[in-house]
């Protein structure tokens, strides 16, 4: 497929003007996330704030109206949205996934209209999982034809960035058992979101329930959920892993502030001062290569699922699967390094600290609280084996969730 058939376009958005623009918004939303996360405040103007930025028309090309950033630039800034508020980064992953399949989608006035949505600060939020162990082959949530739009009802959990929306990307079945995804407002009366949001970590994500009671969509607002866009599962994980890359920078940052603040050292520290202690100092030196690793593994994912998008401008339909397969791999590998630098930073950085470290006042156990709960989304205890049989005995590494009757987002 050629680029005129689509809305992707080669990125032309530069590093120093990305930063500049949203370094000042992240620096903001920065300020008070301690007392967000304690409080369990919904971080609303945060969340305004960026899309008043622009934050949410990243990958809009520029000569549709956007900023015109590559995937590699767009997931740099959300992990350095995570640094400043994990909660905050992780709200925008539903609606970042659906600019990126409309981006994929053909073009349209449907699509047209939804590019114009994007552009005037529409915020996309929602969910596809249904709870008590419900999987794609056995979802209760449905979309049904009605005279000329649709009716969909059901009820769905991890509706995250739910409460901040004015729209809900819903999944549901239709007749014959076709699955369809529809966008309805969330201000339609039938649409009844709640906070019930039990987990420790990213509280304040809005990822709770979502009951739609025969809530209207209109046509060009429905789309079989087979045409969603072909690397949104490694879209979805790489906004995970970008929002750790960013836990896992925060763990750094506030441990190191913590150590140049305290002021005595237990009897067995090597200097009276903690600051100069060679033993502490190698605890922060240990998480700030954490960091590094982090990075750099995102980094280089994100790359694989640019490569992609440019196969698919340039019509390069021959070697489509191959950089399906580098992106999986790398994606998967990003994920075992990310994951275990986030634990192991939001862990061993207290090492550093004495009592002090755990006061609620510095909120230092909202950075494994928030990493553990990204980190149980998905099956890391299979990912090295599914890696290693691809290298031993090339087994493709690619899931096909939906021939299996489970669903894509690993809650």
């Amino acid at each position: 497929m050629s680029s005129n058939d689509t809305y992707l376009a080669a990125p032309t958005a530069t590093d120093d003007e990305l930063w500049r623009r949203f370094r000042p918004v992240f620096a903001a939303v920065a300020e008070g996330n301690v007392q967000r996360e304690r409080d369990r405040t919904l971080p609303h103007d945060a969340v305004r704030s960026l899309n008043d930025a622009g934050f949410g028309t990243l990958r809009i090309p520029e000569s549709h109206g956007g900023l015109g950033a590559s995937l590699e630039q767009t997931f740099a800034l959300l992990a350095e949205l995570g640094e400043a508020d994990a909660n905050v980064s992780h709200i925008w992953r539903n609606h970042l996934a659906f600019v990126e399949d409309r981006l994929n989608a053909p073009v349209s006035d449907g699509n047209d209209t939804w590019i114009k949505r994007f552009l005037s600060g529409a915020f996309v939020g929602g969910g596809w999982t249904e709870a008590n162990n419900v999987t794609l082959a056995n979802i209760a949530s449905t979309v049904t034809v009605e005279d000329d739009h649709w009716l969909v009802s059901g009820a769905k959990y991890y509706a995250t960035g739910s409460l901040y929306a004015d729209w809900l990307d819903v999944l549901g079945r239709g007749e014959g058992g076709a699955l369809w995804t529809a966008l309805v407002r969330a201000d339609d009366p039938g649409v009844t979101l709640t906070d019930d949001w039990k987990g420790f970590g990213q509280r304040a994500t809005a990822s709770g329930s979502a009951h739609y009671d025969g809530v209207r969509a209109e046509a060009g607002d429905v789309f079989p959920a087979t045409d969603r866009f072909g690397y949104q599962s490694h879209f979805y994980q790489t906004a995970m892993l970008a929002v750790l890359t960013g836990i896992t920078r925060a763990a750094l940052r506030d441990g190191s502030a913590a150590l140049k603040a305290r002021g005595r050292n237990y009897p067995q520290g090597l200097a009276e001062t903690p600051a100069d202690d060679a033993q502490l100092l190698q605890v922060i030196g240990s998480v700030s290569a954490d960091a590094f690793a982090a990075s750099a593994a995102l980094n280089q994912a994100t790359r694989t699922l640019d490569a992609i998008v440019a196969g698919r401008i340039d019509g390069d339909d021959a070697h489509a699967r191959r950089r399906l397969t580098d992106a999986e791999v790398a994606v998967t590998q990003a994920q075992l390094v990310i994951i275990a630098a986030a634990l192991q930073a939001t862990t061993t950085v207290f090492d550093a600290l004495g009592a002090s470290g755990v006061s609620e006042a510095l909120g230092l156990d909202r950075h494994w609280r928030n990493a553990r709960t990204l980190a149980s989304h998905n099956p890391r205890v299979y990912k090295a084996r599914i890696l290693g049989d691809w290298l031993i005995n090339g087994k493709d590494p690619v899931p096909d969730l939906a021939a299996r009757g489970r669903g894509g987002q690993g809650n």
